[in-house]
């Protein structure tokens, strides 16, 4: 170990401190060239220190490691709060100013990036996607080693450093994080270097794992699966020394282990070094203020001190705590950092912040796709043929996953569910991940399987970001009730793509994709706790140059639908599509016509001769299609001189103006479809209000009336799902009834039947505990004139 190594480390350590406690304080004077005045003093305080000296020492001792060794390395930051540390490192290795010319390495550039912190027009506080290097916020805490062992996967010579936070390990996702490394294939993937940052304090309170015996903390850890090396202490002269050693130690480990993974064929699970970092709360700040102590304390949290810009006594504290670091040892008159200061740091694309895969559209390469039209399932007439949707999906995916081989640029993610919704063909060609322990009776377990199931929705969806942030590509299949388990992560993950399209150096990236299936309306035997469709209204909530939402009819539309998704950048989609039995409408080329319009007239179900409809019957998910057809077949049978048209939407955002979504269809071609003034009966798989937000600007939105699930669930048939939220065929023609000018009188006897119909189902499932045969075995009609054109 040369003292020269520990004193460049050191200078980089106490120059980002410098930058960092700038960045939150100061709007002017940044190399103190004069005593700190009001003017210089931000007149809000916003950002964290507690964790960032801690943040900026591991920062720079993994530069002189990757320095050392020509790492290829990344950097994730659990605790996202400590945003100004990550910033100061970029701008001290020269990146910042690289991709922010106006932020130059200079006085000038030093004074723009305080004042930009947590500044109106500037940058967030957090480590967001403004900051170079960053594939992780970190602003909700939880999703940093999920994140990172995504970014691992099939990323054999990369090495990612995260950083999680002691107040982010009593998260639950965290904690069952940690299970990752029984996933990791030391052969075909990379490694994580967790690091544990115990500096003690959350907002206000103790951390748990920063109160327990470090023997307690020890054997938690080691039964994780990992080796844990502890630095601990406060003295420089003591921690550099300490943390290159126990930096040697663990990447020295992960290359031995590599290499006889690699080169010896070693298939024993490894157990991963880590290591464990306790440092004081606010390290290097002010021990006390007002005689309270704030260093190795909650109070170092946030802002150490507030009401500078109004105490000259707070402001002397200031002055004194960045004149600490002996800036006039780090920068030049110029304020640009001295040459030994980065003597030692890597260069180009070996730094942290310049890393490509940290900007991960820069290495991304397209997925080798089969042409789903192989896949299609024939349809010589609408309605008679019965498929699971699903499973046609499979197949095209497995051929996905088999030509991705070589390139190892895909992986399916999802919770112990791929048989379950359908899927498993793809395990025909590959495995699921698996490292740890197998029996005889296991099947398909596999190091370096592309099958990537932990019962963990918040895992799935953090290595799936992980993924798709350095360049891959990846679905994510799940119950659709469960999905809401990571509502918040897609919420941050939707934040995340809003930003970067902003910004000009990100490159664009895989879309998050989504299969929610095992849904609401074919949940009969799992019951009411397996029913909701609400993560729609999520999704919908976001910006709309971010998310689209997708409903397939069928297994045609599903895999044209999906193909479109796969080959996207820079979106979240969510499709929507059920694995039982269903009605197949449409043959490949009407699929692929009605999904690249989004919504249309079926011709061959509507009986409006190209003549102004009396009706409109609206469809949107496979069950209200199945449901809206066998409601038009009713009333085509019995008010035969009823002109009905059926419009069936495939694109949820078609139905927004286009001035609100892209998708959106012109209020012309929206008239086109529902008219201008005849009544529309929506079917609709999730909330009916959903849709009514949607379209409240439309011209005929009076006229519309929605059904779709309004919290009536519970363990019975599958039908009397939809008897129960009244979006059943026979409810759907009681409303066309009710609904349409003079029909009232004429439809009395229809009206009594429907009513009646719904009587005797109930009584009929009551004795038999099944679906009455008319309506398990129902089909489109296969008639002359009533529907055989497959046209959409």
């Amino acid at each position: 170990m040369q003292q020269n190594d520990i004193k460049a480390i050191d200078g980089f350590w106490r120059a980002a401190n410098y930058l960092s406690v700038g960045q939150i304080y100061l709007l002017d004077n940044p190399l103190l060239r004069e005593p700190l005045a009001r003017k210089h003093i931000k007149p809000r305080l916003l950002g964290h220190w507690g964790t960032t000296p801690g943040l900026n020492f591991i920062y720079a001792h993994m530069n002189h490691q990757i320095a050392a060794r020509d790492l290829d390395a990344i950097f994730l930051t659990g605790p996202g709060h400590g945003g100004p540390g990550l910033v100061a490192s970029a701008w001290l290795d020269g990146t910042y100013s690289e991709v922010y010319p106006h932020v130059s390495r200079d006085e000038p550039g030093m004074q723009r990036l305080f004042r930009q912190f947590s500044f109106p027009g500037g940058i967030p506080s957090h480590v967001a996607p403004e900051t170079p290097g960053s594939i992780h916020e970190g602003g909700e805490l939880g999703y940093v080693l999920s994140h990172a062992f995504g970014a691992a996967f099939d990323n054999p010579d990369l090495v990612v450093c995260a950083v999680v936070g002691d107040g982010e390990a009593e998260t639950g996702p965290l904690a069952t994080s940690w299970h990752s490394n029984k996933f990791l294939d030391p052969v075909h993937d990379g490694a994580v270097l967790p690091i544990l940052h115990l500096n003690g304090y959350k907002i206000a309170n103790p951390t748990v794992l920063a109160r327990i015996p470090e023997e307690e903390l020890e054997a938690l850890l080691r039964g994780y699966g990992y080796q844990p090396y502890f630095v601990s202490g406060e003295d420089p002269g003591h921690m550099h020394p300490a943390m290159i050693e126990t930096l040697d130690r663990a990447l020295d480990q992960i290359h031995a282990i590599q290499r006889r993974a690699r080169e010896e064929g070693d298939t024993t699970r490894p157990r991963w070094p880590m290591i464990v970092l306790r440092t004081p709360k606010g390290w290097t700040g002010p021990e006390a203020v007002d005689g309270k102590p704030v260093e190795n304390t909650w109070r170092s949290h946030q802002v150490p001190m507030k009401d500078v810009r109004e105490h000259a006594s707070y402001r002397q504290i200031l002055e004194s705590w960045m004149k600490s670091y002996r800036p006039e040892d780090l920068f030049d008159d110029h304020g640009q950092p001295f040459d030994w200061l980065t003597a030692r740091t890597p260069t180009g694309a070996r730094r942290l912040s310049a890393n490509p895969h940290a900007n991960g559209g820069l290495l991304c390469r397209p997925l080798d796709l089969p042409d789903f039209r192989d896949y299609a399932i024939a349809v010589d007439s609408p309605g008679q043929t019965q498929a699971e949707s699903t499973r046609a999906m499979g197949r095209f995916l497995r051929d996905v996953v088999e030509r991705s081989q070589d390139s190892r640029n895909f992986r399916l993610f999802g919770p112990d569910e791929t048989s379950s919704n359908r899927l498993d063909d793809v395990l025909s060609v590959t495995d699921r991940a698996w490292n740890a322990e197998t029996l005889p009776t296991d099947e398909h377990l596999a190091r370096g399987g592309r099958v990537m199931e932990i019962l963990s929705e918040h895992t799935c969806q953090g290595w799936l970001e992980g993924y798709l942030l350095t360049g891959r590509h990846g679905l994510f299949a799940c119950y659709e009730a469960f999905i809401h388990i990571v509502d918040s992560m897609f919420n941050q993950h939707a934040k995340w793509l809003d930003t970067s399209r902003d910004i000009p150096w990100r490159a664009p990236v895989p879309s998050l994709n989504y299969l929610l299936t095992s849904h609401v309306w074919r949940q009969d035997h799992n019951g009411f706790s397996h029913q909701d469709p609400g993560f729609i209204d999520l999704v919908v909530n976001k910006k709309a140059s971010v998310v689209r939402v997708y409903f397939p009819p069928d297994a045609n539309c599903l895999l044209s639908v999906t193909d479109h998704c796969l080959k996207s950048r820079d979106y979240v989609n969510v499709i929507v599509a059920g694995k039982q039995p269903q009605p197949q409408y449409l043959d490949m080329d009407a699929a692929i016509k009605h999904c690249t319009a989004g919504v249309s007239i079926w011709e061959w179900a509507s009986s409006d001769d190209g003549l102004e409809p009396d009706l409109v019957m609206a469809c949107a998910g496979d069950v209200p299609t199945e449901e809206t057809l066998a409601a038009t077949d009713l009333l085509r049978r019995h008010l035969p001189e009823l002109r009905v048209r059926v419009v069936n939407v495939v694109d949820l955002m078609k139905l927004q103006p286009e001035s609100e979504h892209p998708h959106g269809l012109s209020d012309s071609a929206f008239d086109s479809l529902f008219t201008l003034d005849r009544p529309v009966v929506f079917a609709y798989h999730g909330y009916p209000w959903l849709i009514h937000r949607l379209t409240y600007r439309r011209t005929n939105h009076h006229n519309l009336h929605v059904r779709g699930y309004k919290e009536e669930g519970t363990t019975t048939t599958p039908f009397d799902m939809a008897v129960k939220n009244e979006i059943d065929r026979f409810h759907l023609v009681i409303d066309a009834i009710e609904r349409v000018p003079g029909l009232k009188v004429r439809g009395a006897h229809l009206r009594q039947q429907m009513e009646q119909r719904l009587i005797e189902h109930e009584q009929y499932i009551r004795e038999h505990g099944e679906d009455m045969p008319e309506i398990r075995d129902w089909r489109w009609p296969s008639l002359p004139g009533n529907g055989t054109n497959n046209g959409a």
